[in-house]
């Protein structure tokens, strides 16, 4: 009996279970408790019920674990990401809101009626003749009540789903990011941006009156809610919700694709601040071009003439019908200034944040 061949195995390069059997049981003691499907691998390899191409398979699969672990791409914990989208988004809306005010001072002003504004620099003249440079800034404070919560809930949003779907290098699939950013997009427009978007432009509209009914944030607050409730401040969500929703896959997509080929071969390797600003203002490039007629009939909704559409389908008819359908591309670009600026502005502030709380905030 002792004549016969013992089943043996073999294996490229060193692998826990072949390690293990090699230094014997009372080393392996001293080494991490390797899982039980290692040692049912280890057990099966070594009586013959195993392959050699699925143990080699197995050990090449732990080889891989241990290097995501050492050198794949650090996943962000979801309340950092929250604490990081917050400060990003308040710091963001405060340079770029003036591009912001111009854009929807131009959506409103609708060319079935005398156009007031000739264009931009028009728009700019006469609100700073009539209101000042403070005219600029009129709505800032429904925004940044509203910036904070809204980037949090984005990119919190986005990590949390995202986390799950990363391969064992921490490489996140282009794809999947566009889902990612879907679903990120839908939570900030029903949770933070629709109640928002709409006291901004209600706020702006009134501004354009002849007696504007509203002397501040929370007058005008106070007064929607006692005239319309809560729901006054739900205008236009289907519309936001397209929007938002768009906004953030299209965003996310393209930074993640943008990336992961600048990454290449190396996942962990850290982008430096200018090179995220191109990339994240070329993914608000992108976005606005491609839903910009989906946030023109979103501002016509929640504008104080809203009542004139009775859902968003047949105010997107009338835009057409009465303006032609360059109408859905009014104001792309002071849009296209201000997104560009505020997704760059964000990206590279979240990203310089999260480093920033990795040193002081150690998490799994």
């Amino acid at each position: 009996m002792s004549s016969l061949p013992k089943p043996f195995s073999v294996c490229e390069g060193p692998c826990e279970s072949c390690a293990a059997r090699r230094r014997g049981l009372s080393s392996a003691l001293h080494q991490r408790p390797p899982s039980l499907l290692l040692l049912a691998a280890s057990a099966a390899t070594a009586t013959g019920l195993m392959s050699l191409k699925e143990h080699r398979r197995l050990c090449e699969g732990r080889r891989n674990l241990a290097a995501a672990a050492i050198g794949g791409r650090k996943i962000t914990h979801p309340g950092k990401a929250i604490l990081a989208g917050g400060i990003a988004g308040a710091i963001e809306i405060c340079i770029t809101f003036p591009t912001e005010y111009v854009k929807t001072q131009l959506q409103l002003d609708e060319r079935a009626n005398p156009p007031r504004y000739r264009g931009i620099g028009d728009c700019v003249r006469l609100t700073v003749q009539d209101h000042g440079l403070r005219g600029l800034y009129r709505g800032l404070s429904s925004l940044l009540y509203g910036s904070i919560p809204k980037s949090a809930v984005r990119f919190g949003t986005f990590e949390m789903l995202s986390n799950p779907m990363r391969d064992h290098t921490g490489r996140l699939d282009n794809k999947r990011s566009l889902l990612c950013g879907l679903g990120a997009g839908i939570a900030e427009a029903v949770l933070v941006v629709c109640p928002m978007e709409t006291l901004k432009v209600k706020l702006i509209h009134d501004q354009c009156s002849l007696r504007p009914r509203y002397r501040g944030f929370f007058h005008g607050v106070s007064e929607i809610i006692r005239e319309q409730g809560v729901r006054g401040t739900y205008q236009g969500l289907t519309p936001t919700v397209l929007k938002q929703g768009t906004n953030q896959a299209i965003r996310f997509y393209v930074m993640n694709a943008l990336r992961n080929w600048y990454n290449g071969d190396e996942p962990r390797r850290e982008m430096h601040p200018i090179v995220t600003a191109m990339f994240g203002a070329t993914a608000g490039a992108v976005s606005v071009f491609g839903n910009t007629p989906l946030d023109v009939v979103k501002t016509r909704m929640q504008g104080l003439e809203a009542y004139r559409y009775k859902n968003t389908l047949d105010c997107a008819f009338q835009i057409l019908k009465h303006e032609g359908p360059q109408a859905f591309y009014k104001g792309t670009v002071p849009r296209l200034g201000r997104v560009c600026l505020d997704v760059a502005i964000v990206f590279v502030i979240y990203e310089e944040v999260v480093k920033l709380l990795n040193n002081v905030w150690k998490t799994q």
